[in-house]
């Protein structure tokens, strides 16, 4: 998994522990790409900061479209009435005019007052004044958006949090079939739970055809594991049948064969400088794939060595540009356009 996820990912954990247990920072800065975090932190403190007796006087939920910096600042600066303290909370932050005023406040914050202020796929300038003073006085979470390489070791990660092992096919194929989008992942996987065995803790590929209802035999998964081994007809197969689909869409396919290509063409120029490559440098360049799937990719460089595996890369270009719109393609279809684009990676 890559850095940024394991410390967004072990930052909320903290700040979770802290909140559950009553330890709360006077200022909250909740931002970044990927909305997951940022929620989930600001749900466990609605959840922990005031007792439910307490919230009709001292717990304050806005949103951004609705009010000044100039009403937060006020409502932040009142005491709590007959409590330990009070909960000013901005959603949507992203929305309210004069934003960058709140570091006036947020400079020297009241220790009665947790005010968090939770911005939805987006962030405060790190060059201004409003995410100086909030990281000075408080917490910032800056949660990024994770890439698609990412999901996999995400899933297993999260996965492992709740108990349970999950195949690195597993995670590839239910990474493929939801894309990048944390809750939903999540949302998926508390369907799945709830539907296997009682005291299953390994979670396999069956697990997610079954729960999930996406199939392994026609992904994108299994296009890129068989033109690995050049098997024409079964990649042609699956690259119709995907073409087909109702919600395909040839950018999205050609990004996933590109970055398996990448990956090829970095492990081809490894293994090009002679020797066996050490551990680490395997690992680096197959960055994102799980060990488990090393064995597919020794195979893929010797059907695509580093010139083909350059044409190869040079060829996904061309057909994300068509898959576009460019050169007026649009009068292909996208299924039309993998079914060609396949049959060219085959022959290369």
């Amino acid at each position: 998994m890559a850095k940024s996820s394991v410390n967004i990912g072990a930052q909320c954990a903290k700040i979770l522990s802290d909140v559950q247990e009553g330890r709360f920072s006077p200022v909250y800065l909740l931002m970044g790409d990927e909305p997951y975090y940022p929620e989930l932190v600001c749900n466990a403190i609605l959840q922990h900061c005031i007792p439910e007796e307490e919230k009709d006087f001292n717990e304050t939920v806005c949103y951004g479209s609705d009010v000044t910096a100039a009403q937060v600042i006020t409502a932040a600066r009142r005491f709590p009435m007959m409590a330990e303290r009070q909960l000013v909370v901005v959603k949507e932050a992203q929305q309210m005019k004069g934003l960058e005023e709140l570091a006036i406040y947020c400079a020297e914050p009241l220790e009665s007052t947790v005010l968090v202020i939770l911005m939805h796929k987006a962030s405060a300038d790190k060059r201004k004044s409003f995410y100086k003073a909030a990281q000075k006085t408080g917490v910032v979470v800056d949660s990024p958006a994770l890439r698609d390489y990412e999901i996999p070791g995400w899933i297993q990660s999260y996965y492992a949090s709740r108990g349970l092992q999950i195949d690195p096919q597993a995670a590839a194929l239910l990474g493929e079939s939801v894309g990048t989008d944390l809750s939903t992942l999540v949302v998926e996987t508390d369907k799945l739970t709830k539907a296997l065995p009682e005291g299953a803790t390994r979670v396999g590929v069956s697990d997610i055809e079954k729960n999930v209802g996406i199939s392994r035999q026609f992904s994108i998964f299994e296009l890129t594991r068989e033109l690995s081994y050049k098997h024409a007809p079964q990649a042609l197969k699956i690259a119709s049948h995907l073409g087909n689909g109702a919600k395909f869409a040839m950018p999205m396919a050609v990004s996933a064969l590109f970055t398996h290509f990448s990956r090829i063409l970095r492990y081809g120029a490894l293994l090009a400088r002679g020797g066996y490559p050490s551990p680490d440098d395997k690992a680096r360049a197959l960055a994102g794939v799980n060990p488990y799937f090393y064995k597919e990719y020794d195979a893929a460089v010797r059907n695509y060595p580093v010139r083909k595996a350059m044409a190869a890369i040079s060829m996904l270009c061309e057909y994300d540009y068509l898959g576009k719109g460019g050169d007026g393609a649009t009068v292909v279809s996208d299924g039309e356009l993998l079914v060609e684009l396949t049959a060219k990676l085959l022959n290369l």
